[in-house]
């Protein structure tokens, strides 16, 4: 076996590789698993042990030259392709341009507005988008015969578990953690089992924010909207705040504002009546600060939610909500100097 090891060595040195096939071969020959070497570690289990020693390092010193040798032609072949391949690049050329992509719209709305209440102390709170019954709808003052509660309504995965119809289920989850005075908003995807048109969808995306501490009135929640909607929409938009009815807030209120479509003078949008809602809000009832462990007697506060869609439908003169969803570049290119 000394002799093989020998002849082997020997022939390692004469060996010479000088194409991508004579790598193959060679590894084919040595290095396969019915190759020469595995060959060798077979006959070496055979020998007597007092041999094995001294023929041991001659086969680690053998195994370690075949090694080297394939690694050394791999090497030498792979940069060899590699120059090859440059030399066929012209550097002359112009570069390839790489097209920018762009934020969607209703990103940029959201982070526009989150700024905005940043910048009033307003701290963010996320929660759950599957809820169950209590945060989503008992907690909140609704009764059970309330028609949200309804399958055409809302989403169940089953009698108790649902997916969320706004964000109000955030506040009652922050109100359970945190004691007051609490100032948050709350932004997310929600999902309804509406019929898909121009002026709605499926799921859209909420912010709905809180304010809770001793003292809050009415008065602090309106200049709290009318410092957003100017900053929103700039000092010359117009708004009015109707009488409306939500379960989790009274008295409640929506807010309308100019439509900024058509300044005024009536389209689909505003329903050809000049105005648009924009969101709804209230003071918290005291039922829903009671259900989540704060003391109605001590604290007062209010609570706003809006749709981001329809506020960037007014900001960017979108008329159709169906366009923010399917995906035409022509659309979201308009936007990637925002």
């Amino acid at each position: 076996m000394k002799q093989k090891l020998e002849e082997l060595q020997q022939k390692l040195h004469e060996y010479t590789i000088n194409s991508s096939e004579d790598l193959e071969n060679f590894r084919l020959k040595y290095l396969s698993r019915k190759g020469l070497m595995n060959d060798l570690f077979e006959e070496f289990k055979q020998v007597p042990n007092e041999m094995k020693r001294d023929l041991g390092k001659l086969m680690n010193v053998v195994k370690t030259s075949v090694q080297e040798k394939f690694d050394e032609a791999t090497e030498k072949f792979k940069s060899d392709k590699i120059e090859n391949t440059n030399s066929n690049i012209d550097y002359t050329l112009p570069a390839e341009t790489t097209e920018l992509g762009s934020r969607h719209p209703l990103n940029i709305t959201e982070n526009q507005i989150v700024a905005i209440f940043t910048k009033l102390g307003f701290t963010i709170a996320e929660g759950p988008e599957i809820e169950n019954d209590w945060h989503n709808f008992s907690a909140l003052n609704f009764p059970p015969n309330h028609p949200a509660r309804d399958m055409q309504d809302t989403f169940f995965i089953d009698e108790e578990i649902a997916l969320r119809t706004h964000t109000s289920s955030v506040q009652v989850r922050l109100m359970q953690q945190k004691n007051p005075p609490l100032r948050a908003i709350m932004p997310g995807r929600v999902y309804r089992n509406e019929a898909i048109s121009a002026r709605a969808n499926c799921f859209f995306h909420q912010i709905e924010g809180i304010y809770i501490d001793k003292k809050v009135s009415f008065a602090d929640l309106k200049q709290t909207l009318y410092a957003f909607v100017k900053d929103m929409f700039g000092e010359e938009v117009e708004v009015r705040f109707r009488p409306s009815y939500f379960p989790f807030t009274e008295p409640s209120a929506e807010m309308d504002i100019s439509c900024q479509i058509c300044k005024g003078k009536g389209c689909n949008i505003c329903k050809h009546s000049g105005w648009v809602e924009i969101l709804g809000c209230g003071m918290i009832d005291p039922n829903v600060i009671e259900n989540c462990g704060i003391d109605p007697e001590k604290y007062t506060g209010f609570a706003f939610g809006m749709g981001i869609e329809r506020i960037t439908m007014l900001k960017y003169d979108v008329k159709d909500l169906r366009t923010f969803f399917i995906n035409d570049t022509r659309f979201l290119k308009q936007f990637s100097n925002l």
